[in-house]
C-alpha cells in the first residue's frame, strides 16, 4: 500500500506545554508537513512548533474553525496538494501506530473521513453524537477531535465555520453530501476528560445543537 502525502493540522493557543508531545517521532517522520496555526498565543507556541519542524500560520481572528480555515488557504497556495489532511488539537496524543490505524481506512478506500475516538468518549462528544443522531438519524458512537480526511473530500465540504463549530459542520456536511465516514478508537490519543466540568459541557451541548441545525442546509 502506497503511503498517503499526509499533513497534520494543529491549531493551538497557548500550547508551548502540548505540542512536543502531540504527535511522537515516529509521527512526525511520516509526514509530509506539519502545520501549527498559532492563534494568537501569549507563549512560546510558535518557537516550540518550529523546533519541531513545523510550518507555523498565525490566525488570531475568529476561533478553531477560522486556524483550521487559514489552513486551508495556506494548502491551495502550494504547488502540490496534500493526499490527506489530519486535524487534531494540541492535547492528542498521537504515536506511530495510532496514525497508522487513523489513515488505514483512508489510504484503503475504505472511507473518506476518519474520525478518532476514544473508549470512553468525553460528555460534549457523546452529546453531538446523540443529536445528530436525532436529527439525521446516524449514530456516531464517539465523534472525538482528531480527524483524517481526504483532501478532495474536505474542499467538496465547502467548510466555513470560523468558530467552535467546525467539528460538527464537517460531521454535517459529510453526512448531508454522502462522505465515506468510519470510526477509529485511538484509545488514549483522545482525552475524555470533560473540559470545564458537567456545566460547561452542557453548555457545549446547547451550542453543538445550534451548529448541527445551522449547518442542516449543504449549498
Amino acid at each position: 500500500m502506497t503511503r498517503a502525502r499526509t499533513d497534520v493540522v494543529i491549531p493551538a493557543r497557548d500550547a508551548e506545554r502540548d505540542l512536543p508531545t502531540t504527535l511522537d517521532r515516529a509521527c512526525l517522520r511520516e509526514l509530509r508537513s506539519l502545520i501549527v496555526i498559532d492563534r494568537g498565543s501569549a507563549d512560546g507556541t510558535a518557537g516550540v512548533a518550529r523546533d519541531l519542524g513545523a510550518v507555523v500560520l498565525r490566525e488570531t481572528a475568529g476561533g478553531y474553525g477560522a486556524a483550521c480555515l487559514r489552513a486551508l488557504a495556506h494548502f491551495a497556495e502550494q504547488p502540490e496538494d496534500p493526499d490527506v489532511v489530519v486535524f487534531a488539537p494540541p492535547t492528542a496524543r498521537l504515536d506511530v501506530g495510532q496514525l497508522r490505524r487513523l489513515l488505514a481506512p483512508i489510504e484503503s478506500g475504505e472511507a473518506e473521513l476518519a474520525i478518532g475516538g476514544a473508549p470512553a468518549a468525553r460528555l460534549r462528544d457523546r452529546a453531538v453524537g446523540r443529536l445528530i443522531d436525532a436529527v439525521y438519524g446516524h449514530r456516531f458512537g464517539r465523534p472525538g477531535p482528531i480527524r483524517a480526511i481526504r483532501y478532495p473530500a474536505l474542499v467538496a465540504l465547502g467548510m466555513s465555520d470560523r468558530g467552535d463549530g467546525w467539528d460538527v459542520e464537517m460531521l454535517v456536511r459529510a453526512l448531508r453530501l454522502g462522505v465515506g465516514i468510519v470510526e477509529v478508537d485511538l484509545g488514549t490519543a483522545v482525552d475524555p476528560r470533560p473540559t470545564g466540568g458537567v456545566k460547561a459541557a452542557c453548555a457545549a451541548g446547547g451550542r453543538s445543537l445550534f451548529h448541527i441545525l445551522r449547518h442542516a442546509t449543504v449549498r
